[in-house]
This record gives structure tokens, sequence and C-alpha cells, in this order.
């Protein structure tokens, strides 16, 4: 169990580096920023929305507890790292930019399922603990 949470944990802040870092450009309105959501064709008031998005599905992930709502998160990032990946590739950006897409894949599903393996982990233990005290 100790190796699944050690690995969760990396991969788990990496998720958190990856989209809060990019969310708070985003949620600033920073003029890099609206000029990439410019070349992509997206009106600049959507650039805070996906920054606030971003930023909720990081604390939702880093929270104890609410299952249901770290699945919602992870799929937010999911959803967002596709729609960007997407939007590169219709205005035909260069492959080489799309090279980062596939590290953001690994790295989210990487922390969502090690969340996984720990939790099954940590109810085989409890379920393990209950069976010797009821010995």
């Amino acid at each position: 169990m100790r190796k699944i949470t050690i690995f969760y944990w990396i991969f788990t802040v990496l998720t958190v580096a990856l989209m809060g870092i990019g969310a708070i450009p985003n949620l600033l309105s920073a003029p890099d920023g609206v000029v990439l959501f410019a070349h992509l064709g997206y009106p600049a008031y959507l650039q805070p929305f996906l920054g606030a998005a971003k930023l909720l599905g990081v604390v939702a992930i880093l929270i104890p507890g609410f299952p249901r709502i770290k699945e919602w998160a992870y799929a937010g990032l999911v959803f967002d790292l596709t729609g960007a990946m997407y939007s590169f590739i219709a205005v035909g950006d260069p492959l080489i930019e799309l090279a980062v897409f596939p590290i953001g894949y690994i790295v989210i599903i990487g922390s969502y399922v090690l969340y996984h393996k720990r939790l099954r982990a940590a109810s085989l233990s409890m379920a393990n603990n209950r069976r010797n005290l009821n010995v």
C-alpha cells in the first residue's frame, strides 16, 4: 500500500501542477492567454471560466473524501485536456506542439488509476482488520 500511495501522490502532484499552473493565467485573463484563445477561435470571456473550473477540479482532487466529486473532477480535467488538444489540431498547429498532451493524459489517468488502487487497498486492509478483530 505504501508504494501505491507514493506513486499516487507523485502523479497527483504532477496533475495539480499541470492543471493548476495552467489555470492561474486563465483565471487572470493573462495577455498571452487572451492571444492564444483568439488564435484558437474562442471568446476571451471563456478563459476565466475555464481557469475557475480547472482550479475547482484541482481542489476537488486534493480534498480528502467526496469520491463522487473526485470522479467528476478527473473527468472534467480530461475533458479540458481533450478540448484543448482538439482545438490545437483544428486550427492546424504543428504536431510538435501537441506532444505535451499525451504527457497530460498519462499524468491525469495515472493519478486516477492510483486513486482507485489506494481506495481498494484501504478497503481490503479494513476488511482484514475487521476479520482479525472478529476471530
